[in-house]
């Protein structure tokens, strides 16, 4: 299969994404994210909005997710597929540490959705679902 240069730029992004996480940097994460972005966490709660997100997110790096890492396979090996030539969907397998580990700490692993799209040359997320994965059988 051959990766088109769309699908390696979609691909980036969900990279920067780790990264920006990674590094703890709110304002990276957040500047991924189309302004009018939706951001559902895997409590159900919806961060409407860049700002919102970066935020929200500023409050997690610099309290009880300092220090964590996202861990899995989210920007190498998610699923991209494209609705349009400008918007992307992109299924990905994850999940996260809270001690920075590289490995998924038990009942972190996570399912995460994206949607993106293309404008001005640029890809961004325009939305998030996060899904944690759980035993169905309880």
């Amino acid at each position: 299969m051959t990766t088109t240069t769309a699908e390696a730029d979609v691909r980036a992004v969900l990279g920067r994404l780790v990264q920006a996480w990674n590094a703890g940097d709110a304002t990276a994460y957040g500047r991924l994210f189309t302004e009018d972005a939706d951001y559902v966490t895997f409590f159900g709660t919806n961060f409407p909005g860049r700002e919102a997100i970066e935020n929200s997110h500023r409050a997690l790096f610099e309290g009880p997710l300092k220090g964590s890492k996202l861990t899995g396979r989210l920007g190498a090996a998610a699923k991209v597929r494209f609705v349009r030539p400008d918007v992307a969907v992109a299924v990905a397998g994850g999940g996260s540490s809270l001690t920075g580990a590289e490995t998924t700490d038990e009942g972190r692993e996570s399912t995460v959705s994206f949607v993106l799209v293309k404008a001005d040359g640029e890809w961004l997320i325009t939305a998030f679902q996060n899904t944690r994965v759980s035993d169905p059988r309880g």
